[in-house]
């Protein structure tokens, strides 16, 4: 009986060699049986216990097609057969309606994800050239460097998440060249503190106040429009952003808590507080602590239509219609820097996320290497030239 339990042992070993990855889960290739058209076949079981096979006419081909399967399941790129079969579409789908999103984020993503040309392709045969093709006609379009940039991020999320789940095996978006962008210090533009001057006396006497608070405290146009008046402390001097308001679809108002990071306490000048006790005063009615600081007609809080038209007419008044409600932002990091305040004190006053993304934006606003030589330069040769009026005078 023995011996006859070995033979049977013996004829299997010719016929398959069996390998166990980490999981124990137990790979084979092994002859197939007569009339499959394939001499030999490769099976595996997953780690959900569920068996694959396939056929090959070369035992060299079937063993090779195992070993990826089994280092795949060893290194978790694993991605079972059936999965790999969903397209990007179908996963996009069912995975964002599981995501906690703001309405913003949702229309981003969407955008995003709606916009690849490789929608109806499987996971498990996307490539990075369905990525570059995709790429290279939103180029054609043409959409800006930056545009590209925010939506290839985007979907790039997407295919993580597919690979986090188990339906996507290798990142087909490593290794994409995307176009290029201009450099910050190139597109960013600055005004002159006698062009926001100029700003700020052309406007409605009911909206200089906000332009104050975008040049002078550096708040985006949404955490401006979303102040309650209890938010300034006049004897401290501070104005804390606690929120933003935002346009959702179909034109509606939404206040949302600011971007992640953003909520912050602004050091005011004792200008700026002043600017809006005369604006409270004259047109900020109400005794309610909690009344909106820039209220609609409607109840709701100033929205992007209503600052956008009020600044378009500001800059036509002042003769400055290039400017973008935003360069007030970039004008207030601007004196910040110039004034030697630190990295991580701009970040703060900004509200950004992490000093990292102050510097991205702003580093070449601070003084370089180049600047602190020709400044100790300058310094010794004044010293020196003093010493030498110095001798001339005792001689």
């Amino acid at each position: 009986m023995t011996a006859r339990r070995n033979r049977r042992a013996g004829v299997e070993d010719r016929w398959y060699r069996t390998v166990r990855d980490q999981s124990g889960a137990e790979s084979k290739v092994e002859s197939a049986s007569h009339g499959t058209g394939k001499r030999w076949r490769a099976r595996y079981v997953d780690d959900q216990s569920r068996e694959h096979a396939r056929g090959f006419e070369r035992k060299a081909d079937a063993q090779r097609w195992l070993d990826s399967i089994v280092s795949s399941q060893v290194t978790g790129n694993y991605v079972d057969p059936q999965l790999g079969k969903i397209t990007f579409a179908s996963f996009y789908r069912e995975w964002s309606s599981r995501q906690v999103w703001v309405p913003g984020t949702v229309q981003a993503m969407n955008l995003a994800a709606n916009s690849v040309t490789f929608g109806s392709v499987a996971l498990g045969d996307l490539r990075p050239s369905h990525v570059e093709t995709w790429v290279k006609s939103m180029r054609d379009k043409p959409l800006e460097p930056s545009t590209i940039r925010t939506r290839f991020n985007n979907v790039r999320s997407v295919l993580k998440a597919a690979k986090r789940d188990k339906v996507l095996g290798d990142d087909p978006t490593e290794g994409i060249t995307l176009p290029r962008q201009r450099r910050s210090e190139a597109a960013m533009r600055i005004p002159t503190t006698e062009q926001v001057g100029d700003l700020l006396r052309c406007a409605d006497d009911d909206f200089s106040a906000f332009i104050a608070l975008c040049a002078f405290g550096g708040l985006r146009l949404g955490e401006a429009a979303a102040l309650r008046v209890s938010d300034v402390n006049f004897l401290r001097r501070e104005i804390r952003v606690q929120r933003q308001v935002q346009r959702a679809n179909g034109g509606a108002v939404e206040i949302r808590a600011p971007k992640y990071g953003s909520e912050r306490t602004i050091f005011a000048p004792a200008g700026l507080i002043d600017m809006l006790a005369e604006y409270i005063q004259s047109w900020c009615c109400g005794s309610d602590p909690d009344r909106w600081l820039y209220p609609g007609e409607s109840g709701d809080p100033w929205h992007q239509n209503t600052v956008g038209y009020r600044w378009r007419k500001a800059k036509k008044a002042a003769k400055q219609l290039d400017w973008h409600l935003h360069d007030l932002r970039h004008f207030y990091a601007s004196g910040l820097i110039h004034a030697g305040c630190d990295v991580v004190t701009v970040q703060k006053a900004l509200g950004h996320s992490s000093p990292t993304v102050t510097l991205t934006t702003y580093a070449h606003l601070w003084p370089n290497a180049d600047d602190r030589t020709r400044k100790a330069a300058e310094s010794m040769f004044a010293e020196a030239a003093a010493d030498v009026l110095r001798t001339e005078s005792a001689k």
